[in-house]
């Protein structure tokens, strides 16, 4: 699997290729800050038309309580390679294998933060076998399938993929309206043309198979609660993909760390990356280690 490397990383960070036993992968790796002592690594994982740009806004607070955090692209997402057509490797158990391969490329435990898709993905992963694990932060991220009004979205999105190609769906979206209102592929760092770069980067298979997972994702909180594991439920004060009470609940359920983000929606890391840093690295300053 090839990697190519042209997101700029934010300051203080690098990008490269991370070789794993499954592959290479595209990350983003910012170390503590000079003077801050080491307090431990984080892996973060993207949703659903994301990648490791999402978390760019998220390196240097985070590095300043000294935190080193590691955000990938997940194999066929923006600069990580993966088959095209080829829906078999986007299976979530593979994809969750591919996390356990990062954490062991990366030599050391870590707190894996997942976001929207990427919390289901990481919660595979600890399901799999939670000793790499130090904690598991979901942002965004819910107990089971999405929301009603996200799903004809997503199912809207896969009708489109089917028939046309990346580039014709990129337009299709521009089309529906403002980036901003739009949402989803369109918003997020950078300008239009950046945003445009990473949606053809993605593989259409990726988008297809992770899209129909997100449709019918189960309900695996009493399966998780069962690991020994800290959890932590982040997310901000809105969120269609799942309702806050939803998310609510499912951290009861967990006994996981709750935070609510002010002035933020289903991207805090976007929305109000200060705040969303200071809560994942409160969070990780409690736990032992």
């Amino acid at each position: 699997m090839t990697v190519s490397i042209r997101f700029t990383p934010p300051p203080g960070a690098r990008a490269y290729r991370l070789d794993t036993a499954r592959g290479a992968f595209a990350v983003v790796d910012s170390p503590p800050a000079d003077g801050a002592e080491p307090r431990g690594v984080a892996l973060l994982v993207p949703g659903f038309t994301g990648s490791k740009e999402d978390f760019h806004l998220l390196h240097g607070p985070l590095a300043a309580r000294g935190y080193r955090t590691v955000a990938v692209d997940g194999r066929g997402q923006n600069e990580s390679d993966g088959p095209a057509r080829d829906e078999t490797p986007y299976a979530q158990e593979e994809l969750a294998r591919d996390v356990h391969a990062q954490v062991a490329a990366l030599g050391t435990p870590v707190h894996l933060v997942g976001h929207s898709l990427g919390g289901q993905i990481s919660r595979a992963a600890v399901l799999r076998d939670a000793s790499p694990f130090r904690s598991l932060t979901l942002v965004a991220s819910g107990p089971a399938h999405i929301s009603e009004s996200q799903r004809q979205r997503v199912e809207l999105l896969h009708d489109a993929l089917a028939a046309m190609t990346m580039e014709q769906v990129w337009e299709a979206i521009l089309a529906m309206g403002p980036p901003e209102e739009v949402g989803g592929p369109a918003k997020g760092l950078g300008g239009l043309e950046l945003r445009r770069l990473r949606w053809t980067n993605h593989k259409p298979a990726q988008l297809l198979v992770t899209g129909r997972q997100l449709l019918v994702e189960p309900d695996r909180v009493a399966e998780l609660a069962a690991v020994q594991l800290p959890f932590h439920v982040l997310s901000g004060a809105y969120d269609d993909t799942w309702p806050v009470p939803l998310l609510d609940a499912m951290a009861d359920r967990l006994g996981a760390r709750r935070t609510i983000v002010p002035d933020a929606e289903h991207s805090p890391n976007l929305d109000q990356p200060r705040r969303t840093a200071d809560a994942l690295a409160d969070f990780w300053d409690t736990l032992p280690g």
